[in-house]
């Protein structure tokens, strides 16, 4: 999974500040995996932090919300000041974090990179005279990391907030984009609809646990199906107004309900260059002519779980071919729809 630029909320006076790690996410947060990580380039990085920057403002206040880069004040420190910052935390206490103590007994490597992370991290707190920090439970440690240094600098401990992980529409694997079982807050009503209706019932309550104030014990009481349409109804409304929640469940019920195709699916023109090849994969039709927001591997785990179907049938393999010559229906999971008509290189 490719590391990601490290965000954390911080309250500090009574207004938030949205710090983007553009200069940690240069080295890979090691927490939580098992062997050294990527680092990224600076222009990776900053496009990564473009499309938090894009999103942060449908969850917090613009008026009350200052973002930060932590670039601003790690790009003048000279190499002094990072040996100083250094002599403020011991190897010992680097050992007591679970990733690094299990990889330190396995004897696999442990960069020195990596124990300055947690170090470069905690220092943003001092920087900021951060009050509050939010995040992960999975950054807990790099968290109280941060009072620590608070500490050596004088400063008031900052109180530490960890909320868990939220695990991806697969139910296994913390949310990723990188590996496909994301629900993004950008993506459209029809979209996120779809997707919260694919997860499990299982699933479904967890998600009402953390991204809903409903009383999830009550939520129980009510039938799945009717339970899962209304948290899908809620999320929508949440990031694209109530009118857009109620619409996505009116079209949702127009086609799974009543079992109609939308009047307005696109239908996609695919020219096979390889002479010699009369088929083509369907992954290899890949998500951009399925006008669908999957990731290949999100397809790719729709169609292991039978949630793709073509002219009506599911598709039961990820080899699945379509034929030069033929026009295709295509449905994606319970969201997407498009025509496909391919033909042979002239």
């Amino acid at each position: 999974m490719t590391p990601q630029p490290q965000i954390f909320i911080w309250a500090i006076r009574y207004f938030c500040v949205f710090l983007i790690g553009d200069f940690t996410g240069r080295i890979g947060d090691p927490s939580g995996v098992s062997e050294v990580r990527k680092q990224l380039s600076r222009e990776e990085v900053l496009k990564n932090a473009i499309t938090y920057k894009e999103q942060i403002f449908k969850i917090l206040s613009p008026k009350r919300t200052r973002i930060v880069f932590n670039s601003r004040w790690y790009e003048r420190m000279k190499f002094q000041d990072i040996i100083s910052l250094s002599s403020k935390y011991t190897v010992a206490r680097m050992l007591e974090r679970d990733d690094f103590s299990k990889r330190f007994r396995d004897n696999r490597p442990i960069s020195i990179l990596e124990f300055l992370y947690p170090l470069i991290q905690g220092y943003d707190s001092v920087v900021l005279g951060a009050d509050v920090e939010l995040g992960g439970t999975d950054q807990k440690f790099n968290l109280l990391v941060g009072r620590e240094l608070q500490r050596e600098y004088k400063q008031m401990p900052q109180v530490v907030l960890t909320m868990p992980l939220l695990e991806g529409t697969d139910g296994t694997n913390k949310m990723s984009k990188s590996l496909g079982n994301y629900i993004g807050i950008n993506e459209t009503p029809k979209d996120i609809f779809g997707k919260v209706m694919s997860v499990s019932d299982e699933l479904m309550y967890r998600y009402y646990e953390l991204l809903t104030d409903e009383d999830v014990e009550a939520v129980k009481k009510q039938h799945p199906k009717e339970a899962k349409l209304k948290l899908a109804s809620l999320l929508v409304s949440h990031y694209h107004g109530e009118k857009s929640g109620q619409l996505a469940r009116r079209e949702f019920d127009s086609i799974f309900k009543e079992k109609n195709i939308p009047a307005n699916v696109v239908v996609k023109k695919i020219i096979i260059q390889e002479e010699s090849l009369p088929l083509m994969n369907l992954l290899d039709v890949g998500v951009e002519f399925l006008h669908t927001s999957n990731t290949k591997n999100e397809l790719r785990r729709l169609i292991q779980q039978g949630a793709v179907k073509v002219n009506g049938q599911k598709v039961d393999s990820v080899n699945f071919a379509l034929k030069a010559g033929d026009e295709y229906l295509i449905q994606v999971a319970k969201r997407s729809f498009v025509k496909v008509a391919l033909s042979r290189k002239q």
